[in-house]
């Protein structure tokens, strides 16, 4: 893949310390000798998503001599890509990339389309660029090695694109949730690529997100909130977009927009993936600042994704306060009630 890629004058590995140790030596060799001029190994954390981190990588890079003809090859989860990606985007105005994702999120979700970028202590991505890869390599194998929490989490997006595009996804989730949860590879077979397409799908209809590549950040207006109150310590992503996707089929049903039925479904299957961090310590007020702040916001408006069935969603919709109000103060009786 990396050949196909064109010729090039080095071939960069972008990593965590954690992923190399597992996966490095196979990537290697997977390498021609020849190809491989260095290995840059950074923290993988939320808390470490940050431009000192962007900045960091890319001396490295020039200190190891790469130049507009280098290609880097980013392996990791989200934050691996999402660093790598915007080092890529961003040195010498841009060079290629080409991601082995080894998460469930970021092989459904975050190493597709192209969105790159870091967090400041203000939101979640405010720093980032668009910048396709030249490749994106899916091995399902190398999810064996996740710790189950970090699996579970990257099945919150999944259940995401079932909701906003694929009733015959959100069906087979809803009857295969214990075999997911065991790591079935069949199912996971089944799964990723599906999932893949619908994104691949929907950003060739909107590469810069617009209009309709909105629909890809259902749960995440909430979840970014979430995980930004909290910076970053509490939640992995996933969960965070869990409580989102509450959060929002709870606006949903509130406005009148989704049926009770469904919404009693998409409830249902996110709290079946597993327990979701408390909430603890949150108010609706606190969050209100950071969700004025989110991407999507226009003139500090927040703008929601919401479901309007299974399957189909509606973007851009402004929600009265007193309903996100109103809706957070719900959302730990909403799981507990759902748990039991």
């Amino acid at each position: 893949m990396v050949a196909r890629s064109g010729s090039a004058t080095g071939t960069f590995l972008l990593s965590s310390p954690r992923v190399w140790g597992h996966w490095g030596a196979g990537l290697t060799r997977g390498l021609r000798a020849r190809n491989k001029s260095g290995v840059i190994l950074f923290d993988d954390r939320e808390t470490a998503k940050r431009l000192s981190t962007v900045e960091e990588i890319a001396r490295k890079l020039v200190r190891a001599g790469a130049d507009r003809h280098s290609i880097v090859v980013a392996m990791g989860g989200g934050v691996v890509g999402d660093v790598a990606g915007f080092v890529a985007a961003t040195y010498l105005r841009g060079i290629r990339i080409i991601h082995v994702p080894t998460t469930l999120v970021a092989q459904v979700d975050s190493s597709i389309g192209g969105k790159t970028g870091v967090n400041l202590p203000e939101g979640k991505n405010l720093v980032g660029a668009f910048y396709p890869p030249k490749a994106v390599i899916d091995d399902p194998d190398v999810l064996r090695t996740l710790p189950q929490r970090e699996f579970r989490s990257g099945l919150y997006e999944v259940i995401k694109y079932g909701v906003i595009a694929d009733a015959e996804l959100f069906h087979f989730l809803e009857k295969r949730m214990p075999s997911i949860l065991r790591r079935d590879c069949t199912a996971l077979a089944w799964i990723i690529p599906r999932c893949a397409a619908i994104k691949a799908r929907v950003v060739s209809k909107d590469e810069r997100e617009g209009g309709l590549r909105q629909i890809l950040n259902f749960g995440h207006t909430l979840g970014h909130a979430i995980e930004a109150e909290t910076r970053y310590r509490r939640f992995f992503h996933g969960e965070a977009v869990g409580w989102g996707m509450i959060g929002a089929t709870l606006l949903a049903l509130g406005t009148g927009r989704l049926a009770e039925r469904d919404a009693s479904r998409i409830i249902r299957l996110v709290t079946h993936v597993g327990p979701l961090p408390s909430l603890r310590g949150m108010r609706a007020a606190q969050l209100r600042p950071i969700l004025a702040g989110d991407k999507k916001a226009r003139g500090g408006r927040i703008l929601w994704v919401l479901p309007t069935r299974i399957g189909k969603t509606e973007w851009g919709a402004e929600v009265p306060w007193m309903a996100v109000e109103s809706a957070f103060a719900e959302l730990p009786k909403i799981l507990a009630k759902a748990q039991k």
